[in-house]
């Protein structure tokens, strides 16, 4: 646990919360810097920090802020290049709503760009007769029933109506609407819907135009998240990718998968498609199958003797062991339900390579059900938690509100710290994609990479018990507690020293752990050196380690054992001159 002042600090920052800007939060790490510090940071850091973590670089979009920026645009185009909002429309759905193409075209050749688009220079007007021919229909109409856009064109209302209404129910397309007549490549404008499409064409067509300059503008793109109707407006080249959306989901602007650091896009899609492609069940029937001698069909042994029959048609009888027919097996083979001949067989080298095969399929499809099981643990766990903070928020919180005698903006640590443990699942699932793509040979890496992540899930199991069930003790009890400015201390601090531990392991990792040299002594004097700053530096000055064994159980001290003491409760390392446990204040005897 912290030092109390250090405690105080973290959760009188709580205003100043990690979340505030959203998970782009985290992409304050991305400066490349090799020496990780897994602690807490010096308070002359905090501001710059804090601050970094403030900054945003996307914007959350509601269906009026759309409505508001097309709007916008369009007056713009409209006012400098002097044409009207329907033509300027045009031009913006044809430049995908990019202002700065529109002009840098129109103003480098202006007649080409019009006929491109289909704004005639010249408006002509309808022939100046009482009665007109419909172009569709050829029925001879009051030329005050008939219509045409730009190029002069006359069609009736009735035939204007049905052209528009089946564009519309056509889809997205009618964006794009030409004039009716085949020779023609005029563009209807928005003017033309708006004078003479029904009320449900018209809401349809404005609904398509405002999704057209979302997903037809480079910056911009729709939530992923189901029935979401927020967008996002991304600023490019901003570093990370994250994003946060008002709905509460997070996810990755640059490929819409859900938030995914410290894994990159083409990990996180080589895993999704292992996770669903027919691969691992190749690899399953490789593992757990052998094929019969005859039809070659796979065939799974569900008994305990060695006698196989194949389904029918085949119906072939063979030994599992040898795969020889069983006609040949007896007593001059080993006995009826022995045979001798696949050891003799394997040692001549006779199935050396389908066996091999098979034990590397099954080497593949354990390792790879070791980490997906973790995966989908911990995004099992996440979902928990985030129906936890649900509850929190819409009931919990006021209860405990009224039982400590404390208002809710007090209780404001609480969700910070739920927060926190959604986020840190998110990362930690993600770990584990990441280290089954670690290649196998880096030894070092995969040594240091382990340890990290052990400690990283040893400290979010921390955080999660506190938040989880020492909470639960405060919301069963039937009047104020003495002890519980105690626990929003322990929390806040927990919530602190996990935050930061968290945002430099993401940072370590997506460095691709650069600082881990390629020999085992290397790794362990990188990860000797790197140990130090796991602790990072107390206001007091006194350096903090944590030296805690991996998830494998191995040993991993990064520092010397004698100047250390490992807390028994919760396994956290402490430097000889702390009397309390740094992360449970447990005292040392």
């Amino acid at each position: 646990m912290d030092s109390e002042d250090d405690m105080h600090d973290a959760n009188d920052s709580a205003d100043d919360d990690f979340y505030s800007g959203g998970e782009a939060g985290l992409a304050a790490s991305d400066d490349g810097d090799a020496d990780y510090d897994f602690a807490d940071h010096d308070s002359d850091d905090s501001g710059e920090l804090l601050s970094h973590r403030q900054q945003q670089n996307y914007s959350i979009l509601s269906e009026v802020d759309i409505n508001q920026r097309q709007e916008d645009d369009i007056n713009r185009v409209s006012t400098v290049l002097s044409i009207s909002k329907s033509e300027a429309c045009v031009l913006l759905r044809y430049y995908n709503w990019s202002v700065s193409k529109v002009h840098d075209e129109w103003f480098a050749d202006e007649e080409r760009v019009r006929k491109v688009v289909g704004l005639p220079e010249k408006h002509i007007e309808l022939p100046n007769d009482r009665e007109v021919t419909c172009g569709i229909c050829f029925e001879s109409c009051p030329r005050g029933t008939m219509s045409a856009v730009a190029c002069g064109h006359p069609f009736c209302s009735t035939c204007w109506r049905g052209y528009i209404s089946t564009a519309i129910n056509d889809g997205p397309g009618c964006l794009m609407l030409r004039c009716p007549d085949p020779s023609c490549a005029a563009a209807v404008g928005q003017d033309m819907i708006n004078a003479l499409a029904d009320d449900e064409d018209k809401e349809k067509y404005g609904r398509y135009l405002r999704r057209s300059y979302i997903e037809d503008n480079r910056k911009t793109k729709w939530c992923p998240a189901p029935g979401c109707e927020y967008a996002v407006e991304f600023v490019m080249g901003s570093g990370s990718y994250d994003v946060n959306c008002n709905c509460s989901y997070g996810f990755c602007w640059n490929c819409t998968e859900e938030a995914h650091r410290p894994v990159d896009c083409a990990t996180v899609s080589k895993w999704i498609l292992k996770n669903s492609a027919e691969s691992e069940n190749m690899n399953w029937i490789l593992a757990n199958s052998k094929p019969c001698p005859k039809c070659k069909r796979p065939i799974e042994k569900n008994q305990g003797c060695m006698h196989i029959t194949c389904t029918p048609p085949c119906k072939f009888e063979f030994c599992w062991l040898c795969l020889g027919p069983w006609s040949e097996h007896g007593e001059r083979t080993g006995g009826f339900y022995a045979c001798n001949r696949y050891e003799s067989a394997r040692q001549e080298g006779a199935y050396d390579e389908s066996e091999r095969r098979r034990e590397m399929a099954k080497n593949s499809l354990e390792r790879y059900t070791h980490y997906y099981e973790r995966w989908a643990a911990n995004q099992s766990s996440r979902q928990k938690a985030l129906g936890d903070l649900q509850s929190l928020q819409n009931d919990k919180l006021e209860k405990l509100s009224d039982i400590q005698s404390q208002p809710e903006s007090q209780l404001k640590f609480i969700i910070e710290a739920w927060l926190q443990i959604v986020e840190c699942r998110r990362v930690l699932k993600w770990t584990y994609a990441y280290g089954f793509y670690l290649p196998d040979h880096e030894h070092a890496k995969r040594q240091f990479f382990e340890y990290l992540q052990g400690e990283a899930e040893s400290g979010l199991e921390r955080l999660h018990q506190c938040a989880e069930k020492e909470l639960q003790v405060y919301l069963e009890a039937e009047s104020p507690s003495k002890d519980f400015n105690d626990f929003r201390t322990k929390l806040a601090g927990l919530t602190s020293v996990t935050r930061n531990y968290f945002e430099n392991l993401v940072r370590a990792l997506e460095t691709g752990l650069n600082d881990v040299g390629p020999s085992t002594s290397q790794g362990a004097c990188s990860k000797s050196a790197t140990s130090k700053s796991l602790g990072g530096k107390s206001k007091s000055g006194k350096n903090r380690a944590s030296n805690t064994s991996s998830k494998s159980g191995a040993s991993s001290r990064g520092v010397d054992d004698s100047n250390i003491w490992t807390c028994e409760q919760c396994t956290y390392a402490n430097p000889k001159s702390a009397k309390a446990c740094q992360a449970c204040d447990r005292q040392h005897r």
